[in-house]
């Protein structure tokens, strides 16, 4: 469930979300089509979840990618609907050409504590929906995507090294999941294709990581990636834990 996951800690969702039954739906995305056996409930169930995740942990921050095969204004009503806009991060307010984003304290301050993104290039301007592909690039997902050494850009995305684009979006997992792999690849597997995807994305770390069973690995898994993540974006150490307090400039503990 999305509560469980936000409980445990993840911190953006990659979601596909339909037109379904005469309403805006959570679906397995198969073909740009939902179906009975891949529709999973109607969005607005799960939207009310991060809501209320929001409403009870005031210093958070979630952000939402959304394959999208919803027609016009059917997500700006799901939004409103789940009162998820008194939340939303304006895109009036996201870095263009790849500049900075605002401290997370401003955006905490300001209550702008929901980045939403959008496939459709056209709700940007119509529904105020961030295009994701104007602010982020993403490597090959799927098996394409798991190839050690190598981290290919998807092919909507423009290059890893376009830094005119501010987040960097790494996936790592199969095509067709498996439990017994997913133990595998969220081992070391993981972290060195953080590594790899680093250098493509010309020497910058990864804001979002996705894979498949995030609580399945041989040790650390996906909650030590993070850690790595949030250790080399914030101060430039191994792990966050060794960030000495107020640093940013590499200051580690031992």
């Amino acid at each position: 469930m999305i509560t469980d996951q936000l409980n445990n800690g993840a911190r953006a969702l990659m979601l596909d979300t339909y037109d379904f039954d005469g309403d805006v739906w959570m679906c397995h995305s198969f073909g740009g089509q939902c179906h009975d056996i891949t529709a999973f409930g109607p969005a607005i169930d799960y939207l009310k979840e991060i809501e209320a995740f929001l409403s009870a942990n005031t210093e958070e921050i979630v952000t939402l990618i959304l394959e999208d095969y919803v027609g016009p204004n059917g997500l700006t009503k799901v939004f409103t609907d789940a009162g998820l806009m008194k939340y939303w991060f304006p895109v009036s307010n996201m870095p263009k050409n790849g500049e900075d984003w605002p401290l997370v304290s401003d955006m905490v301050a300001n209550n702008q504590r929901l980045l939403v993104f959008t496939s459709i290039q056209s709700k940007e301007a119509s529904e105020g929906i961030a295009y994701q592909w104007n602010y982020m690039v993403e490597n090959q997902y799927g098996d394409g995507g798991m190839q050690a050494g190598s981290c290919p850009n998807r092919a909507e995305s423009s290059g890893l090294d376009d830094k005119t684009k501010s987040l960097v979006l790494v996936n790592y997992f199969h095509s067709t999941s498996s439990k017994e792999k997913t133990c595998e690849d969220n081992s070391g597997d993981l972290i060195n294709m953080l590594r790899t995807c680093y250098a493509a994305a010309g020497n910058r770390w990864a804001n979002f990581v996705a894979v498949d069973y995030y609580k399945r690995s041989e040790g650390g898994g996906s909650f030590q990636a993070v850690d790595t993540l949030n250790g080399k974006l914030l101060c430039g150490c191994d792990d966050i834990h060794a960030c000495v307090a107020g640093s940013t400039s590499g200051a580690c503990t031992p």
